[in-house]
């Protein structure tokens, strides 16, 4: 990492910093890949104000790391067992409200690792959960809800939802399980206005959200219409929409526009989607 210099310091913007405090001193400079690299190593040995400063750092950095694509799992680990360690004392994060994009997933012949495995489906499950976690907060993504081998997150961009499936497809290829397992997941996602209950939604657009991911194979990224729309004009570098045609999914009043999330180093051959209709 080049060494900053204080002339060179003094000519940045405060945008260029992670964390200015009250008395206009800045610290954790973010203004190349470098640096960000930096910060995201010292974040932990950085006093802040108070939780609320903290809090805008944290977020600031994590915006930066996405500029630069990097995936910081390791910070986000941290932060979490920073979070354990204080009992859970930081201040609960809101869910986004009005229009979102959902992702969800699940893993393709859970019922047969479940039979092979055994108890020892549980450690499977917590790196798997692991995986999707960091890559989701790490894309500002919010967890809603983690259940069996069900998975839920929000985002209140369609590029976050992209990036982040396409991240969990990356890592899981690229992942070597014990006993030469092949783990699979789907993933769908869906963009829309659900009604936010408590610590979680509900409404048409979750329900949308979990036949997408239904009707995807193991490995693949199926997306609604609605989200290609809210996705134009901001689409990730190097991922594309490959149309599959309009389905009538269980339980779904209309047909949807189903497309597959296309990109480097994802599977691009699947069957016809799985719409058990």
């Amino acid at each position: 990492m080049a060494r900053l210099d204080s002339t060179t310091r003094a000519d940045l913007p405060n945008s260029a910093f992670a964390y200015v405090d009250s008395r206009g001193r800045r610290r954790l400079p973010i203004h190349d890949e470098a640096h960000v690299r930096n910060a995201l190593a010292r974040f932990s040995q950085v006093k802040f104000e108070d939780e609320n400063a903290r809090s805008r750092a944290r977020q600031r950095l994590l915006n930066a790391a996405k500029r630069y694509r990097i995936v910081p799992v390791g910070f986000i680990t941290g932060q979490l067992k920073s979070e354990r360690e204080l009992g859970g004392l930081r201040p609960r994060v809101e869910l986004p409200s009005g229009f979102v994009t959902m992702l969800m997933t699940d893993v393709e012949g859970s019922t047969a690792l479940v039979h092979r495995l055994g108890e020892r489906y549980r450690e499977l499950i917590n790196d798997l959960r692991a995986i999707l976690r960091d890559a989701a907060v790490g894309m500002l993504g919010h967890v809603v809800e983690t259940r069996a081998d069900e998975f839920f997150a929000v985002f209140e961009s369609p590029w976050s939802a992209l990036d982040t499936a396409v991240t969990i497809q990356r890592e899981l290829q690229g992942r070597s399980w014990a006993e030469d397992l092949d783990v699979r997941v789907r993933v769908g996602i869906h963009s829309g206005y659900p009604t936010l209950n408590d610590a979680n939604y509900i409404g048409m657009p979750v329900h949308t959200t979990a036949r997408v991911c239904a009707a995807a194979h193991g490995g693949q990224i199926l997306v609604s219409g609605d989200t290609r729309e809210a996705a134009r004009g901001s689409t990730p570098d190097g991922v594309r929409f490959r149309s599959l045609g309009e389905y009538r999914l269980r339980g779904l009043p209309d047909p949807v526009p189903l497309f597959q999330v296309a990109a480097k180093e994802l599977v691009s051959r699947f069957p016809l989607p799985r719409t058990f209709s």
